[in-house]
């Protein structure tokens, strides 16, 4: 039974890890053992060789740089956006970028060392990777290049674990110090374009956490685990769900939470309950 509630307070982070694992491993696979399941990388890839799937912020770049893209790579980048924008909200954060295993690690140690002065003064707002959006795509118009892909850390670090990171390291030991040292969830909660993208996108999603007030003990730990706690305004007010995009469905306010006054639901179900 110790077990069992042990690994309750950790079950979806344990299926998140298991999910950026596989999904890394899947890709290693195809690229280097030439299996057809997953090829490619996380900017476009193909499924049995067959399907193709497009990051539609990268797509959204290299049109802003004025190159034309084929039509399979936009169907692709629309079946991305479909997907996470119509179903799984913000997930890809959580689920899928393999930064995100590098940014729970400096939560966890900055945890580890006691509260630091950038928690309780934050050194930028949440609203600064709107305008990182804004800049990667004029900077992508002017220079004839999709920007943030040539300096993306989600990118480095999918290559470099799967080819040998290179010189890709420096950039991923950046948001690992910068999570560590000046900001917490610095990288993605208050710069990544990609996240902000993902957030804009998905602010209408079905699959998303809920609260019960009845249920809710106002113990504040669903706030204090959340990476981006400005969702979470309704516990310990109302029940509903959570409404904003910047929810990454990654599961921990739930994992976290004794009195089951957070679950995941779909938002129609559960805005009424």
């Amino acid at each position: 039974m110790i077990v069992i509630n042990r690994f309750r307070g950790i079950r979806f982070l344990a299926l998140r890890r298991l999910s950026q694992i596989t999904i890394i491993l899947l890709f290693a696979a195809g690229n280097l053992l030439g299996w057809h399941f997953l090829r490619g990388n996380l900017s476009t890839s193909r499924i049995f060789g067959v399907v193709t799937l497009s990051d539609p912020y990268a797509i959204l770049q290299v049109l802003a740089s004025g190159v034309l893209i084929s039509g399979e790579a936009l169907f692709g980048g629309l079946i991305v956006f479909l997907f996470f924008g119509l179903i799984a909200g913000r997930s890809f954060c959580s689920w899928v970028c393999p930064v995100n295993i590098v940014a729970d690690f400096a939560d966890w140690l900055r945890k580890a060392a006691g509260p630091g002065e950038s928690e309780k003064n934050p050194v930028m707002g949440r609203d600064v990777r709107y305008w990182v959006i804004a800049v990667s795509l004029a900077v992508s118009f002017f220079t004839g290049v999709a920007a943030f892909e040539w300096v993306s850390p989600i990118s480095m670090m999918h290559r470099g674990l799967i080819f040998g990171f290179g010189m890709g390291w420096t950039m991923v030991l950046a948001v690992f110090l910068f999570d560590l040292t000046v900001l917490r969830h610095g990288f993605c909660g208050h710069v990544c374009p990609l996240g902000a993208f993902y957030s804009i996108i998905t602010r209408f999603s079905l699959v998303r956490v809920s609260h019960s007030s009845d249920k809710c003990t106002h113990c504040m730990r669903c706030r204090q685990i959340c990476p981006e706690q400005q969702v979470l305004t309704m516990v310990g007010t109302t029940s509903g769900p959570v409404t904003s995009g910047e929810c990454t469905n990654c599961g921990r306010c739930i994992d976290v939470c004794n009195d089951d006054a957070m679950k995941f639901g779909v938002r129609m179900r559960t805005a009424k309950t």
